[in-house]
């Protein structure tokens, strides 16, 4: 499948709906996909390092996945803190349509999933997941990241995913030299052929 096929805000082709059952928060569940998305068959390589790696969310507030796909970020979110708003976003309808109806065959009422023009611009995010969609490229990526980092709440942290090859370390360069002075960003992980960066706010 073209990569571009899965970032289109409509794909083309039918949008037929087939069970996926997969391990979230270390139980199988059994919930639905699509074509036309990224890693429709499963849960993708870097986002397993992910969930694998990164320490549990905040239990309370609000929490992202940007690029949410059929929901595997978000449901572990809302599974691993059923006490916080979790706010998935994507620009394919699909991946929109799939987390939410996913979520509600999970019973979790605390998932959001949205376009990002959606989200009301005032909210802050304590927490932050994130398999960033690499290969829409540079530019676009980064306008991606500057949308969103900006908006962790004081004490707050995004995790990301990225393959070393697609560029893990200049984009931590990157992150470093464009956010301010009040986020820190580091390497927590490596594992397989991927990096967990981390990008903190300042508590005050």
């Amino acid at each position: 499948m073209e990569s571009a096929h899965y970032f289109s805000a409509s794909p083309a082709g039918p949008f037929t709906r087939k069970p996926l059952t997969v391990e979230l928060a270390g139980e199988r569940r059994t919930l639905q996909t699509s074509g036309g998305i990224f890693s429709p068959d499963g849960i993708d390589k870097g986002t397993a390092v992910l969930l694998a790696e990164v320490p549990a969310p905040h239990p309370t507030g609000n929490l992202l996945d940007i690029g949410c796909g059929w929901g595997p970020i978000a449901l572990t979110l809302a599974l691993r803190a059923p006490h916080a708003k979790v706010y998935a976003v994507d620009v394919n309808e699909r991946c929109i349509t799939l987390t939410n109806e996913n979520a509600a065959l999970l019973g979790l009422g605390n998932v959001l999933a949205s376009t990002p023009e959606a989200v009301d611009r005032d909210l802050r995010f304590d927490t932050i997941w994130s398999n960033p969609p690499i290969r829409i490229g540079k530019d676009e990526l980064h306008s991606l990241l500057k949308l969103w980092l900006p908006r962790l709440a004081p004490g707050g942290s995004a995790w990301l995913v990225v393959q070393k090859n697609l560029g893990s370390d200049s984009l931590q360069r990157w992150l470093a030299t464009e956010l301010d002075a009040s986020f820190a960003v580091s390497r927590e992980s490596t594992s397989k052929s991927f990096r967990i960066l981390r990008v903190r706010k300042a508590s005050q």
